[in-house]
């Protein structure tokens, strides 16, 4: 079996399993390529797995759901089987909905899926090497318990979030704001059962004055749908000034997974870090534990509900929001975003808006777009350079601004990228090769019979 797969040509190679990797490898296979997935862990699903992620946020623009196909098709087998509640409106109305899941059946989804249609996946498998010739990427080097193998394919797929194969590859790359090449802080997620909702949410509902922002939509909490939340800015406040927290923000923020009593903390805040560098990665996830057992403290004195919750977990890997990005063909602006510019190869939409947290501490930046329920378009000319004939590029590292990768660095909108990839993918292996002359045409109608939505903005 090993030699098999190692001696063996793809038509598709995806370095990274993650949301955006496995909606490319089920677009490319179902399109008839021979797929491979590398990934380092042991299960698929990316940050929504392996970092503690949740929810998926947002398939919609206002009432339009702009996001469908393959994300689609996952979320309506998560609903099928118990492990999601679907779409469901967001309390806090920072986007229009949120789709809470449960992570454990996400993964059996995705192994399910991608088994299903033909996908080789080789876990417990790291990327060492990246050989390229003549202006293409022509293997890649694995390390796992087999020690070090080589594989090749007509096309590969970078969906490991870093662009670690563009850069090995020798593409053109940015890295975190052009001013200091910082990075949006990292953050180590914590998940909890056992939390006494209607304590908590009793408590939200009977302070409108702590909750400011909430209070418009305090209807919305009242709805027996999961619910996140922002708040105890004074109780945080105050710990810090009291030494007994050193997270660098200003609240709590919270989410609800769905299963009863479970609940999501984002709130931690690991400045400084740099994803591409094994010490600083490894010092993040120092400080992300460290972080967590200052915040569970913390949670059980100040926030009514979890007295005696219990914690699931930290991480199980902390999680990065940006780092590497390509230099595409075309690079996409906070200004194509905000005026919503439209391009020919339009192969996704999203409506999430730009959302920065702070590189340097506190802080959080967000920009809506001008009229409420729009939505932007993103072109198939992110993920080309002209560089790598076969290589394409998806998830949160395609070409893009600090600010723009802000706005479209989010699960559903990198798994609507993920799919584009991977018909784009299959239609390059089944040619040439070449990436960068796929038919536009053809691909836009490729993924529209697969589903996803490219109505013009």
């Amino acid at each position: 079996m090993g030699t098999v797969l190692y001696d063996e040509t793809y038509g598709v190679i995806v370095a990274g399993g993650g949301v955006s990797g496995c909606a490319a490898a089920l677009a490319a296979a179902r399109n008839g390529a021979s797929v491979l997935v590398v990934e380092r862990d042991g299960y698929l699903g990316g940050t929504l797995t392996g970092c503690g992620v949740g929810p998926m946020m947002t398939f919609h623009a206002g009432e339009k759901q702009v996001i469908r196909g393959i994300m689609e098709e996952l979320v309506q087998e998560l609903v099928r089987r118990g492990y999601s509640t679907g779409h469901v409106p967001d309390t806090k109305q920072y986007t229009s909905t949120i789709t809470p899941f449960d992570s454990e059946g996400l993964k059996l989804v995705l192994d399910e899926k991608l088994r299903s249609a033909g996908v080789k996946v080789l876990f417990h498998t790291f990327l060492g090497a990246v050989e390229t010739a003549d202006g293409e990427v022509s293997s890649l080097t694995l390390c796992n318990k087999d020690g070090l193998n080589r594989v090749s394919a007509k096309v590969y797929i970078d969906a490991t979030g870093d662009g670690d194969v563009a850069a090995w590859a020798g593409a053109p790359m940015t890295k975190g704001r052009p001013e200091d090449g910082a990075a949006q802080p990292m953050t180590m997620k914590m998940k909890y059962c056992g939390v006494d909702t209607a304590r908590l949410k009793a408590y939200v509902l009977s302070h409108p004055e702590r909750f400011g922002k909430l209070a418009p939509h305090f209807a919305l909490f009242e709805r027996d749908i999961p619910f996140d939340l922002e708040g105890f800015d004074e109780e945080f406040r105050r710990s810090k000034e009291e030494g007994k927290l050193s997270i660098r923000r200003e609240n709590v923020l919270m989410f609800g997974t769905g299963r009863p009593g479970e609940y999501i903390l984002n709130t931690t805040r690991i400045v400084g870090c740099d994803a591409t560098d094994a010490w600083s990665l490894s010092d993040a996830e120092l400080e992300g534990r460290r972080q967590c057992a200052e915040l569970d403290a913390f949670l059980r004195e100040h926030v009514p509900g979890f007295e005696t919750a219990m914690v699931e977990f930290t991480g199980p890997t902390v999680g990065v929001r940006g780092s590497r990005q390509l230099v595409g063909r075309h690079v996409l602006t906070a200004e194509d975003i905000l005026t919503r510019r439209t391009f020919p190869d339009t192969i996704a939409h999203s409506g999430y808006p730009i959302d920065i947290h702070n590189p340097s501490g506190e802080g959080t930046a967000s920009t809506f777009m001008s009229e409420p329920g729009t939505y932007y378009s993103i072109p198939y000319s992110v993920m080309v350079c002209d560089a790598l004939r076969n290589l394409l590029v998806t998830g949160r590292c395609v070409s893009a601004t600090f600010e723009a990768q802000a706005a479209i660095r989010t699960t559903p909108t990198v798994g609507a990228l993920g799919q584009a990839a991977g018909t784009a993918a299959a239609l390059a292996a089944a040619g040439g090769g070449d990436v960068r002359t796929v038919d536009i045409p053809t691909l836009r109608a490729a993924l529209s019979r697969q589903g996803a939505w490219l109505e013009e903005a």
